[in-house]
């Protein structure tokens, strides 16, 4: 689903302009155009019908239609809500915090003026590797959201919580025998490219990786029950659970996984 599919035409010099400055810095800019299909996705997000929100404060255990038109809402700019069923519970927390987050709101349950104006006139994910493959990954370390593009166009995009960047030392029962592991729980920045997976739940020597898709050896994209808004897996990045049920359909082997930036605590 395009970002920003329903935006206002009064919206495409915001979108274009925050399009446009991931591809560079102001001075550079015109020296690295985006690229065709980039460009055509801000000009079709302006010629859809307008997204009106409904105003209403919604805080998490709320139900009703406002709470069905965010959703929806969500859905359609390829945010994961869960079940569009009206009811504001966990998965469409996780959707509300990675769009407050592209978005450059403070991450909170609470859905206020604030976003449902950003719901209205939504920026795009900022693109970390403009010339990567149509079909890639990008994860955001700076502000732990993960992008998947499809096709060129935005997919999905999910809330992620990625090593936590403390070392550890843990003793765990592994192939028959008490071992211990340390480790520097980093995500490490680079390019990378999918690898194998496993179905449902899987037994690693630091704790159950739920649907992983490796890309860094041991690291994997996985589902888990606790996806806070700071880093703090082993180097994982965590996913919401409903997200890591769906994902593993959207991609493939082989696909481009690029990690870039930095969480600042």
């Amino acid at each position: 689903m395009e970002v920003g599919r329903r935006l206002t035409a009064a919206a495409l010099t915001t979108a274009g302009a925050v399009l446009l400055a991931s591809f560079g810095t102001a001075g550079t800019a015109s020296a690295a155009p985006a690229p065709p299909a980039a460009v055509a996705q801000v000009a079709a997000q302006a010629e859809a019908v307008p997204f009106t929100a409904p105003g209403k404060t919604l805080r998490l255990g709320a139900k009703g239609a406002a709470v069905k038109t965010l959703q929806t809402r969500l859905k359609e700019l390829g945010y994961e809500p869960g079940r569009i069923d009206g009811r504001y519970g966990g998965a469409t927390l996780a959707a509300v915090w990675a769009f407050q987050k592209v978005n450059g709101i403070r991450p909170t349950s609470t859905v206020a003026r604030r976003t449902w104006n950003a719901l209205e006139n939504p920026r795009p994910p900022k693109v970390l590797v403009p010339r990567g493959k149509p079909t890639r990954i990008e994860m955001n370390l700076t502000k732990q959201v993960m992008v998947l593009y499809v096709g060129g166009q935005v997919r999905l995009i999910s809330h992620t919580s990625s090593g936590s960047g403390i070392p550890y030392c843990e003793t765990a029962v592994w192939q028959g025998r008490k071992q211990q592991f340390c480790g520097s729980a980093r995500t490490p920045t680079g390019d990378y490219k999918t690898t194998w997976r496993r179905d449902g739940w899987h037994k690693s020597y630091l704790g159950e990786l739920y649907n992983p898709i490796f890309f860094n050896g041991g690291i994997a994209f996985h589902g888990a029950l606790s996806v806070p808004l700071t880093p703090a897996s082993h180097g994982c990045v965590r996913l919401p659970m409903h997200v890591a049920e769906v994902l593993p359909g959207l991609v493939g082997t082989g696909v481009p996984v690029h990690v870039r930036g930095r969480f600042v605590r």
